[in-house]
């Protein structure tokens, strides 16, 4: 998580960078390119908070099958713990 944040603090910075050096050369280059930074941090961050979400999920799913003890559940939960090891 910490260098994560790090790198799109560091994206961030660059961008606005970037765009203060477009707006002093007044050249559209550089604002697209700032724009571009910037979007791509925030995707970043977008789908870090999607995946740590989506994992949470899987954990919790998990945990709530494995406390099903009947026969035709065994299969299920085998296959989820397989599924949840492999992403963690």
């Amino acid at each position: 998580m910490l260098f994560i944040l790090f790198v799109v603090i560091g994206l961030v910075a660059w961008a606005l960078h970037l765009m203060q050096e477009a707006v002093q050369r007044r050249e559209f280059s550089l604002m697209l390119a700032g724009f571009l930074v910037s979007a791509a941090a925030a995707a970043m961050m977008s789908v870090y908070f999607l995946m740590s979400h989506y994992v949470l999920y899987m954990s919790e799913m998990a945990e709530h099958l494995s406390s099903y003890t009947q026969p035709e559940y065994s299969e299920w939960i085998d296959l989820t713990n397989t599924l949840a090891e492999k992403h963690l």
